[in-house]
Protein backbone atom coordinates (compact mmCIF):
# COMPACT_ATOMS: atom_id res chain seq x y z
CA UNK A 1 0.00 0.00 0.00
CA UNK A 2 1.69 3.53 -0.89
CA UNK A 3 0.14 7.23 0.39
CA UNK A 4 0.67 9.44 -2.49
CA UNK A 5 -0.34 13.47 -2.74
CA UNK A 6 -4.02 14.25 -2.53
CA UNK A 7 -3.65 16.05 -6.37
CA UNK A 8 -2.20 12.91 -7.54
CA UNK A 9 -5.04 10.45 -6.04
CA UNK A 10 -7.62 12.92 -7.87
CA UNK A 11 -6.16 11.22 -11.37
CA UNK A 12 -6.75 7.67 -9.74
CA UNK A 13 -10.35 6.31 -8.13
CA UNK A 14 -9.96 6.73 -4.26
CA UNK A 15 -12.15 3.92 -2.09
CA UNK A 16 -14.63 4.35 0.12
CA UNK A 17 -16.11 1.77 3.02
CA UNK A 18 -19.04 3.30 5.23
CA UNK A 19 -20.22 1.55 7.92
CA UNK A 20 -22.88 3.23 10.81
CA UNK A 21 -21.67 4.65 13.89
CA UNK A 22 -22.87 6.68 16.65
CA UNK A 23 -23.84 10.25 16.56
CA UNK A 24 -21.23 13.39 15.54
CA UNK A 25 -18.47 14.30 17.99
CA UNK A 26 -18.28 17.64 19.62
CA UNK A 27 -15.08 18.98 19.38
CA UNK A 28 -12.07 16.65 19.75
CA UNK A 29 -8.90 19.04 19.62
CA UNK A 30 -8.00 22.46 20.27
CA UNK A 31 -6.69 23.11 16.80
CA UNK A 32 -3.41 23.67 18.29
CA UNK A 33 -0.21 23.86 16.01
CA UNK A 34 0.97 21.79 13.88
CA UNK A 35 -2.17 19.48 13.96
CA UNK A 36 -5.48 19.51 15.36
CA UNK A 37 -4.46 18.74 19.12
CA UNK A 38 -0.83 19.90 18.92
CA UNK A 39 2.37 19.15 17.41
CA UNK A 40 2.45 15.63 19.14
CA UNK A 41 -0.76 14.83 18.97
CA UNK A 42 -3.54 13.21 16.26
CA UNK A 43 -6.82 13.54 15.70
CA UNK A 44 -8.59 10.98 13.31
CA UNK A 45 -12.16 10.70 12.30
CA UNK A 46 -14.04 7.16 12.70
CA UNK A 47 -17.26 5.78 11.54
CA UNK A 48 -17.65 3.83 14.47
CA UNK A 49 -16.98 2.64 17.94
CA UNK A 50 -16.70 -0.57 19.86
CA UNK A 51 -19.36 -1.72 22.40
CA UNK A 52 -16.67 -3.14 24.80
CA UNK A 53 -12.77 -2.37 25.11
CA UNK A 54 -12.52 -5.55 26.55
CA UNK A 55 -10.20 -8.29 24.42
CA UNK A 56 -12.58 -11.06 26.66
CA UNK A 57 -15.38 -9.41 25.53
CA UNK A 58 -14.06 -9.64 21.35
CA UNK A 59 -12.85 -6.10 21.62
CA UNK A 60 -9.20 -6.07 18.84
CA UNK A 61 -9.60 -9.67 18.14
CA UNK A 62 -7.82 -9.13 14.71
CA UNK A 63 -5.14 -7.41 15.96
CA UNK A 64 -3.83 -3.67 16.08
CA UNK A 65 -5.38 -2.97 19.68
CA UNK A 66 -3.48 0.12 20.58
CA UNK A 67 -4.12 -0.45 24.41
CA UNK A 68 -3.04 -3.82 24.25
CA UNK A 69 -0.96 -6.46 22.74
CA UNK A 70 -1.59 -10.52 21.53
CA UNK A 71 1.26 -13.37 21.41
CA UNK A 72 1.36 -12.22 17.81
CA UNK A 73 0.88 -9.18 14.75
CA UNK A 74 0.59 -8.20 11.44
CA UNK A 75 3.71 -6.58 9.64
CA UNK A 76 2.65 -4.35 6.87
CA UNK A 77 2.35 -7.24 4.52
CA UNK A 78 0.04 -8.93 6.83
CA UNK A 79 2.45 -11.49 8.07
CA UNK A 80 2.67 -12.78 11.08
CA UNK A 81 5.66 -11.37 13.83
CA UNK A 82 6.23 -11.95 17.39
CA UNK A 83 4.31 -9.26 19.67
CA UNK A 84 4.48 -10.15 23.71
CA UNK A 85 6.22 -13.57 22.41
CA UNK A 86 9.59 -13.29 21.88
CA UNK A 87 9.31 -15.65 18.94
CA UNK A 88 7.10 -17.72 16.33
CA UNK A 89 5.44 -20.60 18.20
CA UNK A 90 6.89 -23.85 17.77
CA UNK A 91 4.80 -26.26 16.12
CA UNK A 92 4.61 -29.89 17.06
CA UNK A 93 4.72 -32.24 14.15
CA UNK A 94 0.69 -33.65 14.45
CA UNK A 95 -0.35 -29.63 14.61
CA UNK A 96 -1.82 -30.13 18.03
CA UNK A 97 0.72 -27.98 19.97
CA UNK A 98 1.69 -24.06 20.05
CA UNK A 99 4.47 -23.33 22.33
CA UNK A 100 5.08 -19.60 22.61
CA UNK A 101 8.21 -18.68 24.67
CA UNK A 102 6.99 -15.00 25.82
CA UNK A 103 9.01 -11.88 25.82
CA UNK A 104 10.84 -10.80 29.38
CA UNK A 105 10.47 -7.62 31.36
CA UNK A 106 6.79 -6.14 29.55
CA UNK A 107 4.74 -4.58 32.05
CA UNK A 108 1.23 -3.56 31.93
CA UNK A 109 0.69 0.51 31.81
CA UNK A 110 -0.10 -0.02 35.79
CA UNK A 111 3.57 -1.51 36.03
CA UNK A 112 2.20 -4.48 36.76
CA UNK A 113 4.79 -7.09 35.46
CA UNK A 114 3.04 -9.32 32.18
CA UNK A 115 3.58 -13.32 32.30
CA UNK A 116 2.47 -16.59 30.92
CA UNK A 117 -0.72 -16.51 33.44
CA UNK A 118 -2.12 -13.36 31.79
CA UNK A 119 -2.38 -15.46 28.35
CA UNK A 120 -3.77 -18.61 30.25
CA UNK A 121 -6.26 -16.34 32.06
CA UNK A 122 -7.58 -14.43 28.71
CA UNK A 123 -8.08 -17.60 26.69
CA UNK A 124 -9.76 -19.40 29.70
CA UNK A 125 -12.02 -16.62 30.30
CA UNK A 126 -12.91 -15.86 26.57
CA UNK A 127 -14.00 -20.01 26.20
CA UNK A 128 -15.82 -20.35 29.33
CA UNK A 129 -19.82 -20.55 28.75
CA UNK A 130 -20.24 -17.83 31.19
CA UNK A 131 -18.53 -15.20 29.00
CA UNK A 132 -20.74 -13.01 26.68
CA UNK A 133 -17.95 -13.15 23.53
CA UNK A 134 -19.64 -13.40 20.32
CA UNK A 135 -16.48 -15.01 18.64
CA UNK A 136 -15.72 -17.36 21.23
CA UNK A 137 -16.14 -20.30 18.73
CA UNK A 138 -13.22 -18.70 16.55
CA UNK A 139 -11.12 -20.43 19.55
CA UNK A 140 -13.37 -23.57 19.54
CA UNK A 141 -10.11 -25.58 18.03
CA UNK A 142 -8.59 -25.44 21.50
CA UNK A 143 -8.27 -28.07 24.24
CA UNK A 144 -6.43 -26.72 26.85
CA UNK A 145 -3.86 -23.45 27.62
CA UNK A 146 -1.38 -24.12 30.08
CA UNK A 147 1.91 -21.57 31.78
CA UNK A 148 5.07 -23.44 31.90
CA UNK A 149 6.88 -21.36 34.14
CA UNK A 150 6.71 -17.36 33.92
CA UNK A 151 7.69 -17.34 30.32
CA UNK A 152 6.04 -20.12 28.45
CA UNK A 153 2.89 -20.91 27.36
CA UNK A 154 1.23 -24.05 25.33
CA UNK A 155 -1.80 -24.65 23.42
CA UNK A 156 -3.20 -27.78 22.89
CA UNK A 157 -5.38 -28.28 20.33
CA UNK A 158 -8.53 -31.15 19.22
CA UNK A 159 -7.56 -31.29 16.26
CA UNK A 160 -4.89 -29.79 13.59
CA UNK A 161 -6.20 -26.31 13.42
CA UNK A 162 -4.18 -24.56 10.11
CA UNK A 163 -4.63 -21.33 10.73
CA UNK A 164 -4.10 -21.37 14.82
CA UNK A 165 -1.17 -19.05 15.21
CA UNK A 166 -3.48 -16.12 13.20
CA UNK A 167 -5.74 -16.98 16.35
CA UNK A 168 -3.09 -15.47 18.50
CA UNK A 169 -3.23 -11.98 17.55
CA UNK A 170 -6.05 -11.85 20.28
CA UNK A 171 -4.94 -9.44 22.64
CA UNK A 172 -3.60 -10.41 26.24
CA UNK A 173 -5.99 -8.83 29.04
CA UNK A 174 -3.88 -8.75 33.02
CA UNK A 175 -5.46 -11.38 35.15
CA UNK A 176 -4.63 -9.06 38.18
CA UNK A 177 -7.63 -6.71 36.95
CA UNK A 178 -10.00 -8.06 34.48
CA UNK A 179 -9.90 -11.81 37.06
CA UNK A 180 -11.21 -10.09 40.05
CA UNK A 181 -14.54 -8.46 38.23
CA UNK A 182 -17.10 -9.32 36.63
CA UNK A 183 -16.40 -9.99 32.92
CA UNK A 184 -19.14 -8.98 31.38
CA UNK A 185 -19.98 -5.91 33.12
CA UNK A 186 -16.84 -4.57 35.45
CA UNK A 187 -14.83 -1.43 34.59
CA UNK A 188 -12.37 -3.21 32.69
CA UNK A 189 -14.78 -3.44 29.81
CA UNK A 190 -14.38 0.57 29.56
CA UNK A 191 -11.61 1.42 32.25
CA UNK A 192 -8.58 -1.29 30.14
CA UNK A 193 -5.49 -2.29 31.11
CA UNK A 194 -2.73 -3.39 28.87
CA UNK A 195 0.41 -3.62 27.24
CA UNK A 196 0.03 -1.77 24.24
CA UNK A 197 1.74 1.79 23.00
CA UNK A 198 -1.04 3.73 24.08
CA UNK A 199 -3.37 4.21 27.22
CA UNK A 200 -6.79 5.17 28.11
CA UNK A 201 -7.40 8.53 28.90
CA UNK A 202 -11.16 8.73 27.75
CA UNK A 203 -14.14 7.84 26.45
CA UNK A 204 -17.08 9.81 25.83
CA UNK A 205 -19.57 6.99 24.31
CA UNK A 206 -20.69 8.48 20.82
CA UNK A 207 -18.47 11.17 21.12
CA UNK A 208 -14.24 9.96 20.89
CA UNK A 209 -11.96 7.93 22.59
CA UNK A 210 -8.81 9.67 24.05
CA UNK A 211 -5.60 8.22 24.43
CA UNK A 212 -2.24 8.84 25.57
CA UNK A 213 1.17 7.45 25.03
CA UNK A 214 2.71 4.73 27.42
CA UNK A 215 5.82 5.91 28.37
CA UNK A 216 6.67 2.32 29.32
CA UNK A 217 5.93 0.53 26.53
CA UNK A 218 8.02 -2.42 25.14
CA UNK A 219 8.26 -0.75 22.28
CA UNK A 220 9.57 2.09 22.83
CA UNK A 221 7.19 5.48 23.75
CA UNK A 222 5.47 6.56 20.62
CA UNK A 223 6.28 9.85 19.14
CA UNK A 224 2.66 10.85 19.15
CA UNK A 225 1.88 11.69 22.40
CA UNK A 226 -1.41 12.09 22.45
CA UNK A 227 -4.06 9.86 20.52
CA UNK A 228 -7.67 10.37 19.95
CA UNK A 229 -10.19 9.22 17.67
CA UNK A 230 -13.53 11.11 17.16
CA UNK A 231 -16.81 8.91 16.23
CA UNK A 232 -18.47 10.33 13.53
CA UNK A 233 -20.97 8.83 11.71
CA UNK A 234 -21.39 11.42 8.49
CA UNK A 235 -19.24 11.73 5.68
CA UNK A 236 -20.18 15.21 4.97
CA UNK A 237 -19.32 16.31 8.85
CA UNK A 238 -16.14 14.05 8.70
CA UNK A 239 -14.74 15.78 5.67
CA UNK A 240 -16.12 19.69 7.06
CA UNK A 241 -14.02 18.86 10.73
CA UNK A 242 -11.23 17.55 8.29
CA UNK A 243 -11.05 20.61 5.89
CA UNK A 244 -11.66 22.99 9.39
CA UNK A 245 -8.23 21.77 10.91
CA UNK A 246 -10.47 19.69 13.80
CA UNK A 247 -9.26 16.21 12.81
CA UNK A 248 -5.96 15.28 11.36
CA UNK A 249 -7.58 12.49 9.33
CA UNK A 250 -10.96 10.30 8.46
CA UNK A 251 -11.71 7.93 6.16
CA UNK A 252 -14.22 8.96 3.33
CA UNK A 253 -15.92 8.63 0.44
CA UNK A 254 -14.85 8.97 -3.21
CA UNK A 255 -16.81 12.37 -3.65
CA UNK A 256 -15.54 14.06 -0.81
CA UNK A 257 -12.07 12.88 -0.57
CA UNK A 258 -12.27 14.35 -4.14
CA UNK A 259 -12.83 18.09 -2.60
CA UNK A 260 -9.15 17.26 -0.91
CA UNK A 261 -7.63 17.47 -4.81
CA UNK A 262 -5.95 20.76 -4.64
CA UNK A 263 -5.12 20.43 -1.15
CA UNK A 264 -0.89 19.92 -1.22
CA UNK A 265 -1.07 19.76 3.05
CA UNK A 266 -2.69 16.38 2.94
CA UNK A 267 -2.34 12.51 1.42
CA UNK A 268 -4.44 10.01 0.19
CA UNK A 269 -3.74 6.55 1.71
CA UNK A 270 -5.37 3.73 0.04
CA UNK A 271 -6.45 0.08 1.32
CA UNK A 272 -7.02 -2.85 -0.68
CA UNK A 273 -10.07 -4.95 1.66
CA UNK A 274 -11.92 -8.06 1.84
CA UNK A 275 -14.84 -5.71 2.99
CA UNK A 276 -17.56 -6.82 0.89
CA UNK A 277 -21.16 -5.98 0.53
CA UNK A 278 -24.16 -8.69 0.20
CA UNK A 279 -27.52 -9.49 0.26
CA UNK A 280 -28.83 -12.62 2.79
CA UNK A 281 -31.45 -14.62 1.21
CA UNK A 282 -32.68 -16.48 4.39
CA UNK A 283 -33.92 -19.91 3.91
CA UNK A 284 -36.79 -19.30 6.14
CA UNK A 285 -38.21 -17.01 3.78
CA UNK A 286 -41.09 -18.83 1.50
CA UNK A 287 -39.24 -16.56 -1.34
CA UNK A 288 -35.68 -16.29 -0.78
CA UNK A 289 -35.68 -19.55 0.87
CA UNK A 290 -35.90 -20.78 -3.00
CA UNK A 291 -32.87 -22.01 -4.85
CA UNK A 292 -34.25 -21.25 -8.39
CA UNK A 293 -35.14 -17.24 -6.38
CA UNK A 294 -31.69 -17.10 -5.46
CA UNK A 295 -29.72 -18.41 -8.59
CA UNK A 296 -31.76 -16.12 -10.41
CA UNK A 297 -30.76 -12.96 -8.32
CA UNK A 298 -27.44 -14.00 -8.66
CA UNK A 299 -27.26 -13.89 -12.00
CA UNK A 300 -29.50 -10.58 -12.38
CA UNK A 301 -27.13 -8.57 -10.23
CA UNK A 302 -24.98 -6.04 -12.58
CA UNK A 303 -22.35 -6.17 -10.18
CA UNK A 304 -19.99 -4.00 -12.71
CA UNK A 305 -22.43 -1.31 -12.74
CA UNK A 306 -22.09 -1.04 -8.98
CA UNK A 307 -18.62 -0.68 -8.83
CA UNK A 308 -18.01 1.57 -11.67
CA UNK A 309 -21.63 4.31 -10.19
CA UNK A 310 -21.82 3.07 -6.82
CA UNK A 311 -18.28 3.04 -5.73
CA UNK A 312 -16.40 4.90 -8.79
CA UNK A 313 -14.19 2.16 -9.45
CA UNK A 314 -13.30 1.54 -6.05
CA UNK A 315 -13.42 -1.71 -5.57
CA UNK A 316 -14.34 -4.84 -7.46
CA UNK A 317 -17.48 -7.44 -8.21
CA UNK A 318 -17.62 -9.50 -5.21
CA UNK A 319 -18.63 -13.47 -6.48
CA UNK A 320 -18.13 -14.67 -2.92
CA UNK A 321 -15.97 -13.59 0.33
CA UNK A 322 -12.83 -14.05 -1.30
CA UNK A 323 -11.78 -11.18 -3.82
CA UNK A 324 -11.09 -12.01 -7.15
CA UNK A 325 -7.24 -11.03 -6.81
CA UNK A 326 -6.36 -13.28 -3.78
CA UNK A 327 -4.86 -16.85 -4.33
CA UNK A 328 -8.05 -18.21 -2.33
CA UNK A 329 -10.18 -17.50 -5.12
CA UNK A 330 -11.60 -19.89 -7.45
CA UNK A 331 -10.96 -19.23 -11.10
CA UNK A 332 -14.90 -20.19 -12.82
CA UNK A 333 -17.23 -18.56 -10.07
CA UNK A 334 -17.45 -15.57 -11.62
CA UNK A 335 -21.03 -14.76 -12.84
CA UNK A 336 -21.45 -12.66 -15.31
CA UNK A 337 -24.65 -10.11 -15.65
CA UNK A 338 -27.60 -12.73 -17.30
CA UNK A 339 -30.87 -10.72 -16.69
CA UNK A 340 -32.17 -13.30 -19.86
CA UNK A 341 -30.47 -16.03 -17.88
CA UNK A 342 -32.36 -15.06 -14.81
CA UNK A 343 -35.25 -14.98 -16.31
CA UNK A 344 -35.05 -18.67 -17.66
CA UNK A 345 -34.64 -20.27 -14.30
CA UNK A 346 -37.28 -18.73 -12.41
CA UNK A 347 -39.72 -19.52 -15.68
CA UNK A 348 -38.08 -22.92 -15.23
CA UNK A 349 -39.08 -22.82 -11.94
CA UNK A 350 -42.52 -21.97 -12.03
CA UNK A 351 -42.51 -18.23 -11.11
CA UNK A 352 -44.41 -16.33 -13.52
CA UNK A 353 -44.98 -12.93 -14.33
CA UNK A 354 -48.22 -11.40 -12.95
CA UNK A 355 -50.23 -8.64 -14.57
CA UNK A 356 -47.65 -6.15 -12.87
CA UNK A 357 -44.52 -7.82 -14.11
CA UNK A 358 -44.30 -9.41 -10.23
CA UNK A 359 -43.84 -13.20 -10.50
CA UNK A 360 -45.95 -15.80 -8.95
CA UNK A 361 -45.74 -19.32 -7.80
CA UNK A 362 -48.39 -20.85 -5.74
CA UNK A 363 -50.44 -18.07 -5.01
CA UNK A 364 -47.07 -16.61 -3.48
CA UNK A 365 -45.97 -13.23 -5.02
CA UNK A 366 -41.85 -12.99 -5.39
CA UNK A 367 -41.06 -10.48 -3.09
CA UNK A 368 -39.95 -9.33 0.15
CA UNK A 369 -37.88 -6.63 2.17
CA UNK A 370 -34.30 -6.08 2.13
CA UNK A 371 -33.03 -4.09 5.16
CA UNK A 372 -30.42 -1.70 5.40
CA UNK A 373 -27.97 -0.47 7.94
CA UNK A 374 -30.00 3.47 8.34
CA UNK A 375 -27.14 6.93 7.54
CA UNK A 376 -25.32 4.28 5.40
CA UNK A 377 -25.12 5.46 1.60
CA UNK A 378 -23.02 2.55 0.60
CA UNK A 379 -25.54 0.20 1.60
CA UNK A 380 -28.17 2.20 0.72
CA UNK A 381 -26.59 2.38 -2.80
CA UNK A 382 -26.10 -1.37 -2.81
CA UNK A 383 -29.86 -1.90 -1.58
CA UNK A 384 -31.63 0.26 -4.04
CA UNK A 385 -29.14 -1.11 -7.32
CA UNK A 386 -29.56 -4.10 -6.14
CA UNK A 387 -34.09 -3.90 -6.12
CA UNK A 388 -33.85 -2.21 -9.62
CA UNK A 389 -31.52 -5.29 -10.75
CA UNK A 390 -34.20 -7.51 -9.16
CA UNK A 391 -37.38 -5.80 -10.05
CA UNK A 392 -36.17 -6.55 -14.14
CA UNK A 393 -36.44 -10.24 -13.35
CA UNK A 394 -39.46 -9.57 -11.69
CA UNK A 395 -39.06 -10.52 -8.37
CA UNK A 396 -40.20 -7.09 -5.92
CA UNK A 397 -37.32 -5.90 -3.44
CA UNK A 398 -38.61 -3.58 -1.05
CA UNK A 399 -35.88 -1.50 0.15
CA UNK A 400 -36.49 -0.36 4.65
CA UNK A 401 -34.24 1.36 6.53
CA UNK A 402 -33.66 1.12 10.63
CA UNK A 403 -30.43 0.36 12.73
CA UNK A 404 -29.50 -3.40 14.41
CA UNK A 405 -31.96 -3.41 16.88
CA UNK A 406 -34.80 -3.10 14.14
CA UNK A 407 -32.96 -5.18 12.17
CA UNK A 408 -31.39 -8.25 13.96
CA UNK A 409 -34.80 -9.52 15.32
CA UNK A 410 -36.17 -9.95 11.64
CA UNK A 411 -32.91 -11.40 10.36
CA UNK A 412 -34.36 -15.23 10.37
CA UNK A 413 -36.95 -13.96 7.33
CA UNK A 414 -35.61 -10.65 5.89
CA UNK A 415 -33.01 -9.81 3.98
CA UNK A 416 -30.25 -7.58 4.50
CA UNK A 417 -27.73 -5.94 2.97
CA UNK A 418 -24.66 -7.19 5.36
CA UNK A 419 -20.85 -7.05 4.66
CA UNK A 420 -17.94 -8.76 6.03
CA UNK A 421 -14.65 -9.91 5.00
CA UNK A 422 -11.51 -11.13 6.40
CA UNK A 423 -7.48 -10.99 5.18
CA UNK A 424 -5.96 -13.30 7.75
CA UNK A 425 -7.59 -16.92 6.67
CA UNK A 426 -10.51 -17.57 4.92
CA UNK A 427 -11.79 -20.07 7.95
CA UNK A 428 -12.37 -16.34 9.65
CA UNK A 429 -14.89 -15.62 7.45
CA UNK A 430 -16.27 -18.59 5.70
CA UNK A 431 -17.08 -20.76 8.64
CA UNK A 432 -19.32 -18.06 10.66
CA UNK A 433 -20.96 -16.75 7.27
CA UNK A 434 -21.36 -20.39 5.90
CA UNK A 435 -21.48 -23.36 8.71
CA UNK A 436 -25.48 -24.52 9.02
CA UNK A 437 -25.00 -24.90 12.71
CA UNK A 438 -24.11 -21.20 13.41
CA UNK A 439 -27.47 -20.35 11.84
CA UNK A 440 -29.42 -17.77 13.70
CA UNK A 441 -25.86 -17.13 16.47
CA UNK A 442 -25.53 -13.31 16.31
CA UNK A 443 -24.85 -11.99 13.23
CA UNK A 444 -23.40 -15.29 12.06
CA UNK A 445 -24.59 -16.91 9.53
CA UNK A 446 -27.35 -14.58 9.07
CA UNK A 447 -29.30 -16.31 6.00
CA UNK A 448 -29.24 -19.42 8.06
CA UNK A 449 -27.90 -21.37 4.77
CA UNK A 450 -27.61 -25.30 5.45
CA UNK A 451 -25.11 -27.04 2.45
CA UNK A 452 -23.56 -30.01 3.59
CA UNK A 453 -21.59 -30.05 1.21
CA UNK A 454 -20.40 -26.81 2.26
CA UNK A 455 -20.32 -27.80 5.96
CA UNK A 456 -17.78 -30.89 5.32
CA UNK A 457 -15.50 -28.34 3.33
CA UNK A 458 -15.16 -25.76 5.94
CA UNK A 459 -14.63 -28.84 8.35
CA UNK A 460 -12.05 -30.13 5.83
CA UNK A 461 -10.13 -27.11 5.07
CA UNK A 462 -9.89 -25.48 9.06
CA UNK A 463 -8.55 -29.28 10.04
CA UNK A 464 -5.91 -29.91 7.43
CA UNK A 465 -2.68 -28.39 7.48
CA UNK A 466 -2.14 -28.78 3.84
CA UNK A 467 -2.18 -25.94 1.80
CA UNK A 468 -3.42 -28.06 -1.72
CA UNK A 469 -6.27 -29.46 0.44
CA UNK A 470 -7.19 -26.49 2.35
CA UNK A 471 -7.62 -24.67 -1.34
CA UNK A 472 -9.53 -27.50 -2.46
CA UNK A 473 -12.08 -27.37 -0.10
CA UNK A 474 -12.28 -23.72 -0.23
CA UNK A 475 -13.04 -24.56 -4.49
CA UNK A 476 -15.67 -26.58 -3.00
CA UNK A 477 -17.69 -23.86 -1.53
CA UNK A 478 -17.22 -21.40 -3.74
CA UNK A 479 -18.11 -23.73 -6.41
CA UNK A 480 -21.04 -24.76 -3.82
CA UNK A 481 -22.16 -21.07 -3.44
CA UNK A 482 -23.07 -21.02 -7.74
CA UNK A 483 -24.96 -23.69 -7.45
CA UNK A 484 -26.59 -22.65 -4.17
CA UNK A 485 -26.38 -19.39 -3.42
CA UNK A 486 -27.34 -18.26 0.24
CA UNK A 487 -26.16 -14.73 -0.44
CA UNK A 488 -26.04 -12.51 -3.22
CA UNK A 489 -22.03 -10.62 -3.01
CA UNK A 490 -22.25 -7.60 -4.89
CA UNK A 491 -18.69 -5.48 -4.44
CA UNK A 492 -15.32 -6.17 -3.09
CA UNK A 493 -14.67 -2.33 -1.57
CA UNK A 494 -11.80 -0.63 -0.97
CA UNK A 495 -10.95 2.06 1.58
CA UNK A 496 -9.30 5.70 1.63
CA UNK A 497 -8.32 7.58 4.10
CA UNK A 498 -6.94 11.72 3.80
CA UNK A 499 -4.79 12.26 6.91
CA UNK A 500 -2.33 15.82 7.17
CA UNK A 501 1.14 15.39 5.82
CA UNK A 502 2.81 15.71 8.58
CA UNK A 503 4.59 12.11 9.79
CA UNK A 504 6.31 9.73 8.05
CA UNK A 505 5.50 6.05 8.39
CA UNK A 506 2.05 6.18 7.51
CA UNK A 507 0.88 3.10 5.32
CA UNK A 508 -2.02 0.75 5.24
CA UNK A 509 -2.27 -3.14 5.63
CA UNK A 510 -4.97 -5.32 3.79
CA UNK A 511 -8.12 -4.36 5.61
CA UNK A 512 -10.88 -6.88 7.01
CA UNK A 513 -14.85 -5.65 6.93
CA UNK A 514 -14.43 -4.13 10.33
CA UNK A 515 -12.25 -0.88 10.71
CA UNK A 516 -11.76 1.92 12.30
CA UNK A 517 -9.78 1.99 15.45
CA UNK A 518 -7.67 -1.21 14.74
CA UNK A 519 -7.20 -0.44 10.52
CA UNK A 520 -6.25 2.63 8.12
CA UNK A 521 -2.99 4.54 8.21
CA UNK A 522 -2.88 4.62 11.74
CA UNK A 523 -2.97 1.12 12.31
CA UNK A 524 0.80 1.70 13.39
CA UNK A 525 0.60 5.07 14.98
CA UNK A 526 2.90 3.73 17.61
CA UNK A 527 5.65 3.75 14.67
CA UNK A 528 5.03 7.48 13.22
CA UNK A 529 8.05 10.26 13.30
CA UNK A 530 7.54 13.81 12.99
CA UNK A 531 8.22 14.81 9.44
CA UNK A 532 12.08 16.74 9.43
CA UNK A 533 11.58 20.31 7.96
Amino acid sequence: MTARTVRAAARTTVAAALITGAAACSQPGAGGAGGAGGADAVVVGIATEPESLSPLLGYGKDGNSKIFDGLLTHDADMKLKPALAEALPEVSADGRTYAYKLRQGVKFSDGAPFSAKDVVFTYRTILDAKTNNASKTELDAIDGVEARGEDTVVFTLKYPYAPFAERTVLPIAPEHIAGRQDVNSGDFTTRPVGTGPYVLTGWSKGEKLGFKANPGYWGGEPAVKKFTMAVVNDDDVRATRLRSGELDGAILPPNLAKGFEKDATRRIHEARTFDYRNVTLPTHHNVTGDVAVRQALDLAVDRTAMVDKLLEGAGRPAYGPVPTDSPWFTAGTERRHDLDGAKKILDDAGWKAGEDGIRVKDGVRASFPLWYTSGDKIRQDHALAFASDAKKAGIDVRTEAGTWEVIEPRMKTDAVLAGGGSPADPDFDQYLLLKSSLGGDGFNNMAWYDNQAVDQALDEARRSGDPAARKAAYDTVQRELVKNPGYVFLTHIDHVYVVNDRWDGLGTQVEPHDHGLGSGPWWNVENWKPKQK
